[in-house]
């Protein structure tokens, strides 16, 4: 099952659990979103197109991630007058992650979520255990979790990440640069020398 919606004036084809940049949408990471732009539903040769939009039907999807794209050099000249001009340019996105199309998909994602949670080992909920890494700037709710699950717990970890660590983390979770850009490795030493005080 794929629907075809349309955001920020760009028309994307999506299916259950597919991740794609959006146009910001001014949500932060873990809200969860209705788009409701839908233009065309195909579920196993069923297939419904709007004029231009399906009346009721929406695609919910939960937002990953707020982020910029890489930057784009702009470069303006005129001949013979000596003018020229430089210009740099990093687009915003939203990053999302697609739950449910026309209501379904849902379902089955929380029921997968529930039997992955029945046999999680005692050990692994305790490894879940640790400091509040929300407490440096530009970690929230979901990157915490998704820095728990590299096995990242604690902000002293954080404030000992050497080149090689901040590369993987960041291929990990897809933001190239941020680590450095919101300086969490300063702002967790900060943090671990009020501690220490």
């Amino acid at each position: 099952m794929y629907a075809v919606i349309q955001t920020g004036g760009k028309q994307y084809r999506v299916a259950v659990g597919d991740r794609l940049k959006v146009e910001t949408l001014g949500a932060e990471p873990g809200d969860n979103i209705e788009l409701d732009k839908v233009l065309m539903i195909s579920d196993d040769g069923d297939v419904q197109v709007g004029t231009p939009t399906l009346d009721g039907k929406t695609v919910s999807a939960e937002v990953v991630d707020n982020g910029r794209g890489e930057k784009i050099k702009v470069f303006k000249m005129k001949r013979r007058q000596g003018y020229r001009r430089t210009q740099g340019h990093r687009q915003n996105y939203t990053e999302i992650e697609i739950t449910s199309i026309a209501g379904k998909g849902a379902a089955a994602k929380s029921e997968k979520k529930q039997k992955t949670e029945a046999v999680e080992p005692e050990s692994a909920a305790e490894d879940h255990v640790g400091d509040d890494l929300t407490q440096i700037n530009g970690i929230g709710p979901v990157i915490a979790e998704k820095l728990h699950a590299l096995g990242y717990t604690t902000i002293a970890q954080i404030a000992e990440l050497d080149e090689a660590a901040v590369a993987e983390i960041e291929e990990q979770l897809s933001f190239k640069g941020r680590i450095e850009r919101e300086e969490w490795i300063e702002q967790a030493n900060q943090l671990v020398a009020n501690e220490e005080v």
